[in-house]
């Protein structure tokens, strides 16, 4: 299924300073029934974003108006716990197309590549940053090169490199997946059997 290509992401952020957030915070299990990618926004952070009867929690980031936009910015070990690839659905159905933490569970990260979410490992140091800047300015804008693999700050120009595999950078660059990719080079595979 293609998704949303980027080069050059320039968006307001998302502040979200907790550690460890796993694969059942960001979408809980009860809500892994459907096989179709749309509609899981709904339900990204059910737990922390509603209570027990669905109103939504006024303390959380998601519910306050002042902080929107395609960014989410995390504290460390983001997307650890079970590899269901409905965590990065969740993500990119409510909106995100790049998340920032110091740190990524293996098999979420590359969900997140497959599925058309960039994420951007910075350092700790750089998080915390990224993190106190956003949300003492929520209209602090954050910059994701990823041709040059340069993620900014742009009220203050710092900025750090990250690294992505070439293959995925290139599939988030025309807004592939791994079947896309293939369709993409139909011609040539083609021309490849007929060689043989």
């Amino acid at each position: 299924m293609a998704y949303d290509k980027f080069t050059v992401l320039t968006s307001t952020a998302v502040p979200l300073p907790t550690d460890n957030v796993d694969t059942d915070q960001i979408i809980p299990a009860r809500f892994l029934k459907a096989t179709e990618r749309e509609g899981f926004g709904d339900n990204l952070f059910r737990d922390w974003r509603y209570d027990v009867e669905g109103n939504p929690k006024r303390d959380f980031v998601l519910n306050d108006p002042t902080y929107n936009g395609k960014i989410l910015v995390s504290g460390r070990n983001f997307g650890s716990g079970s590899s269901r690839e409905h965590a990065v659905w969740a993500l990119y159905d409510y909106g995100f197309r790049c998340v920032v933490s110091s740190f990524f569970a293996d098999i979420f990260k590359n969900n997140c590549l497959n599925i058309g979410v960039l994420p951007v490992t910075v350092s700790p140091g750089f998080a915390d940053k990224l993190l106190d800047t956003i949300t003492a300015n929520p209209a602090a804008t954050i910059t994701v090169d990823i041709p040059s693999q340069k993620i900014t700050l742009d009220s203050t120009g710092e900025s750090e490199s990250f690294d992505i595999n070439e293959y995925k950078k290139d599939n988030i660059q025309h807004g592939f997946d791994d079947i896309d990719y293939l369709l993409n080079m139909s011609e040539e595979i083609d021309a490849f059997a007929a060689d043989k």
